[in-house]
C-alpha cells in the first residue's frame, strides 16, 4: 500500500454498506477532539475507482469512515491516506464486507447495491468476479443468489420501488427469478403505476404478486411463435399492456398517460368485440 495525502472532496465515502445507523455523536466529538491534540494515529484505506458521469471521485473508502467524517468535521482539506495496490483490492474489501455483516446486518438489496458499484466503479470487471472477491468463502448457491441481488438492484435501481432495502432474500430472489425469464417489462410496468406516495412496499409488492405468479409458474414455450410468451407490451404511445393469471382467466392492465382515458378503454372493448364475434 502507499500512503498518501488525498483531498477529502476525492473520496467516495459510501461505496460499502456501513452500519451508521448506531454512530455515537458523542464518540465522534471525541475522535474529533482527539485528532485536533495529537493528529491521525490510523491513515483511512482507499482504493481507485473508474471516474464517470456518475462517479466523479478518483478514490473510495474501504474502512475509517469515521475518522473521515471527524476530518471533515474539522473542516480539513486533506486526509492520509492508504491506498490500497489494485492486486490488493479484493481481499481488502473482502475483509471489509466480512466485517460489516458482522457488525450489523446488511441487507439482499445492499448487497447487490455493492456489488453493481463496485462493478460500475471498475473495481470488478463483472458481478461474478466482484461476487467471488467480496465473498470468497460462499458456497456455490450462496454466490448464485449474490449475482440475482445484483440483477435485481441493476434492473429496478431506478424503477421507483419503495424502501428495496426491506426487501427479505425470498422476495429478491423471486424478483432475480422472473427478471432471468424476461419479466422485466412486466415488474417495472407495474412498479411504476403502483409509485404514489401512499403507496409503500407492502402494496407494490401486492400490485407485483400476480405478475411474478404469473411469470414464474407460465410455461416458457405456450406459443410457437417467437418471443412467447409475452408479460408486458409497451407502445409508442406511452401505454404498458401486462397480464396476469387469474382464477378463472386472464386480467389484462392498461398502464401509462393515454390509459387514463375512458375513451380508449371504450375503443379497446369495442376492437377485442369485433374479434371475436367475427373470428377476424
Amino acid at each position: 500500500m502507499q500512503l498518501a495525502e488525498i483531498p477529502l472532496s476525492d473520496i467516495a465515502a459510501d461505496i460499502l454498506p456501513r452500519d451508521r445507523s448506531r454512530s455515537d455523536a458523542a464518540a465522534l466529538d471525541d475522535l474529533t477532539r482527539s485528532i485536533t491534540a495529537i493528529g491521525l494515529r490510523q491513515p483511512v484505506e482507499v482504493f481507485g475507482l473508474m471516474q464517470g458521469e456518475d462517479q466523479p471521485h478518483p478514490y473510495g473508502l474501504i474502512s475509517g469512515y469515521r475518522r473521515l467524517m471527524a476530518f471533515r468535521a474539522l473542516g480539513r482539506a486533506t486526509i492520509p491516506a492508504l491506498l490500497c495496490n489494485p492486486a490488493d483490492i479484493p481481499a481488502t474489501l473482502a475483509a471489509m464486507v466480512t466485517e460489516n455483516e458482522v457488525r450489523a446486518q446488511i441487507s439482499p438489496w445492499e448487497k447487490g447495491r455493492l456489488i453493481l458499484r463496485l462493478v460500475e466503479d471498475g473495481a470488478f470487471a463483472d458481478a461474478g468476479r466482484a461476487v467471488d472477491a467480496l465473498y470468497p468463502a460462499a458456497s456455490r448457491q450462496q454466490r448464485a443468489r449474490l449475482r440475482g441481488f445484483h440483477l435485481v438492484v441493476e434492473a429496478l435501481r431506478d424503477a421507483r420501488l419503495r424502501t428495496p432495502e426491506a426487501l427479505s432474500i425470498a422476495r429478491m430472489d423471486r424478483l432475480a427469478t422472473a427478471l432471468r425469464l424476461g419479466g422485466g417489462p412486466a415488474i417495472i410496468a407495474t412498479l411504476a403505476a403502483n409509485a404514489t406516495p401512499a403507496q409503500a412496499l407492502p402494496q407494490q409488492w401486492e400490485a407485483l404478486r400476480p405478475i411474478l405468479n404469473t411469470i414464474l409458474t407460465e410455461p416458457a414455450a405456450t406459443d410457437p411463435k417467437p418471443g412467447r410468451p409475452r408479460h408486458a407490451l409497451t407502445l409508442r404511445q406511452g401505454m404498458t399492456l401486462t397480464r396476469a393469471r387469474a382464477h378463472n382467466g386472464w386480467i389484462i392492465r392498461l398502464t401509462g398517460p393515454m390509459a387514463k382515458s375512458p375513451g380508449l378503454v371504450d375503443d379497446v372493448f369495442d376492437l377485442v368485440e369485433h374479434w371475436l364475434q367475427t373470428g377476424e
